[in-house]
């Protein structure tokens, strides 16, 4: 992960002031007490350091901030308008048939109507299928074992966008 940082990256998350510093990482994951864990570590000798951090604190979210972490996501094949954000990281669904939409369509409403929450996947580098395969596989999930899932996927997202946090250049 370091190799693929920009060299001043890290130094520049560090040097951010706080309140810049909770806007960046809440784009990252919308739980404030990850946000809140992540922020008190401050700064970070190694980039593996700050994901470590964020692997603690994704391990640690109660399941109200789970449910937060989770409404900062949109539904799988409806990235939220105007956020490039998702738009990339569904880039899989972009190119899928009307057909395969319109399952996903169901799969999430029925996920979200079994679970009470969006579906949430790591999608970077997955295509349609591959998320939909994955939709039809976890409904089947109890309750507690789809929470474990969540958390995984979610730890895998925070470390994805904490990589391009630090790649990006600054404007």
């Amino acid at each position: 992960m370091t190799s693929s940082t920009t060299p001043g990256g890290l130094a520049r998350f560090n040097a951010l002031e706080e309140h810049a510093a909770r806007t960046a990482l809440h784009e990252v994951c919308a739980s404030a007490a990850w946000v809140r864990e992540l922020l008190a570590r401050r700064p970070y000798a190694t980039a593996d350091d700050l994901l470590s951090r964020s692997d603690t604190a994704t391990a640690a979210l109660t399941p109200a901030d789970l449910a937060e972490a989770m409404a900062g996501h949109p539904p799988i094949g409806r990235p939220a308008p105007g956020d490039p954000t998702s738009s990339r990281e569904q880039r899989g669904m972009s190119d899928a048939s009307r057909d395969l939409r319109a399952e996903m369509l169901e799969l999430n409403l029925a996920y979200q109507e079994r679970f009470g929450h969006v579906f949430l996947v790591c999608a970077t580098g997955r295509t349609g299928e591959e998320m939909r395969d994955a939709a039809r596989e976890r409904i089947g999930n109890a309750p507690e074992r789809e929470r474990e899932v969540v958390r995984t996927e979610l730890g895998m997202i925070n470390r994805i966008r904490l990589a391009r946090l630090l790649e990006e250049e600054p404007a």
